[in-house]
């Protein structure tokens, strides 16, 4: 058998894929959670926008949001205001700071709001 047909993966390649796979995985066990809270806050907002009133909007984001057991956005973040049709439109932003590894994170910004479904 003539050495120059084998094929494969040596020992240096088969760090790097390591390495590669281990550092995709670690970031997605760090973003999995943040973006279920994401799609949670926003199913609040949406909720919390059947209220007529801000105290109303607000109470009833706080009600789920305790359901939902989420803190990255409290009822004062929100941002209340009606559009053209008279719909009460309620906005949210916030900034999330992942920690991967040593000093290297991961800032994310959301960003929502009831109109945008």
């Amino acid at each position: 058998m003539n050495k120059h047909k084998q094929r494969g993966i040596g020992l240096i390649g088969l760090l790097a894929v390591a390495a590669i796979v281990g550092l995709v995985a670690v970031t997605g066990m760090q973003l999995v959670p943040s973006f279920i809270e994401f799609q949670a806050i926003k199913r609040a907002v949406a909720r919390a926008a059947s209220g007529s009133t801000p105290a109303e909007v607000r109470d009833l984001f706080s009600k789920q949001a305790m359901v939902d057991d989420f803190t990255a956005v409290t009822a004062r973040d929100l941002e209340i205001t009606k559009d053209a049709g008279g719909n009460v439109v309620v906005a949210f932003s916030y900034e999330k700071k992942l920690p991967l590894f040593g000093p290297v994170s991961l800032l994310i910004d959301y960003a929502g709001s009831s109109s945008s479904r």
